[in-house]
């Protein structure tokens, strides 16, 4: 080659060689890509079946099977507050055929628990968020507190004499708890049960004051008038509960607690497969049906994201968790 040296046609031989083996290496990932997917697909998810993770799970099962034209099988993993699933699908291959359902506990595992089999971020590929909601404090009808600032100006007449349950230590329902202690300035002692249904049991048979519970769940007590809410935990109020007030208006301010629920894959999952279950979801996400289907199973409003969004989320909430477990002295999970 005229006017380049031998030295420098070496190195553009071995440029060329690299760009090629590069190409090689590529060529398998970009091959699945374009064929993906052609076999079924496992969504995990790390809650009881039945539960509202279920629920949603099966939902979007059947949107995404759908429209990406394979079957969407759902495994429930239960147990250690959805790390025993997180830990199965950041261990699962990398190929687009094991996805995960993770809500707002996921976040909080980040925090409370001092070692995890995963990291919260870096062990997976986001997908897309799908829904966030409200949870809801109640208590029972009969109950002295007819407000929100009933409720407070009781706990601080009798601070750590009141107790507040929730679906399990650790979930957001006792986060939320605990914020709101903080948060309004008071103290009460929280009392963990195996889910909402066990909760709400006991704060029907007096054995606890207070409840933070899942609006869909609670909403029919509500409605019935054996329970009452006092405030839904979003910044405005749920049209689930319409006639209940949210935590804002009831005049605490700046208390703003909703749960969510998002897809992720195993870190390493194909740019090109991660885009397009993105894609899909998306399309899911915009059917009516689906949508009323989210709506309807959760209380709440159903919000796609870009990946990077969904990581951002994710982040930030493990912030958020990690300030109120400081401020409320919850010692962290070995």
């Amino acid at each position: 080659m005229p006017g380049i040296s031998g030295q420098s046609r070496g190195r553009w031989g071995r440029s060329a060689l690299f760009a090629i083996a590069a190409l090689f290496a590529l060529a398998p990932s970009l091959a699945d890509a374009q064929t993906y997917p052609n076999r079924p697909i496992r969504l995990l998810h790390g809650f009881s079946p039945g539960g509202a993770a279920d629920a949603l799970a099966r939902i979007v099962s059947d949107g995404l099977s759908k429209r990406l034209g394979q079957p969407v099988i759902v495994e429930a993993k239960p147990g250690a507050g959805g790390n025993i699933a997180a830990a199965a699908i950041a261990n699962a291959a990398s190929d687009g055929y094991t996805l995960g359902l993770v809500t707002g506990a996921h976040a909080i595992s980040g925090t409370l628990y001092k070692k995890l089999a995963y990291e919260p971020t870096d062990s997976f590929e986001m997908v897309s968020t799908l829904v966030y909601y409200a949870l809801v404090i109640a208590v029972r009808a009969d109950s002295p507190a007819k407000t929100l600032p009933d409720l407070i100006a009781m706990a601080k007449a009798k601070p750590n004499e009141l107790s507040f349950g929730s679906v399990g230590f650790g979930s957001t329902h006792h986060l939320a708890g605990e914020l709101l202690t903080t948060t309004a300035g008071i103290k009460m002692v929280h009392v963990p049960y195996r889910g909402d249904a066990p909760s709400v049991t006991s704060l029907l048979g007096g054995d606890v004051p207070v409840i933070v519970g899942t609006t869909v769940l609670l909403a029919g007590q509500i409605e019935s008038g054996a329970i009452r809410g006092l405030a839904v935990t979003s910044p405005t109020r749920t049209p689930l509960l319409p006639n209940v007030p949210s935590a804002e208006e009831a005049g605490l301010k700046g208390y703003d607690v909703r749960t969510w629920a998002g897809l992720v894959a195993p870190k390493g999952t194909p740019a090109d497969i991660v885009q397009k279950l993105n894609a899909e979801t998306a399309s899911m996400l915009a059917d009516p049906a689906v949508k009323k289907a989210l709506e309807t199973a959760t209380g709440g409003e159903v919000r796609g994201s870009t990946p990077e969004q969904m990581r951002v989320l994710i982040r930030s909430e493990i912030a958020k968790w990690s300030k109120v477990i400081d401020d409320a002295k919850i010692a962290r999970i070995e």
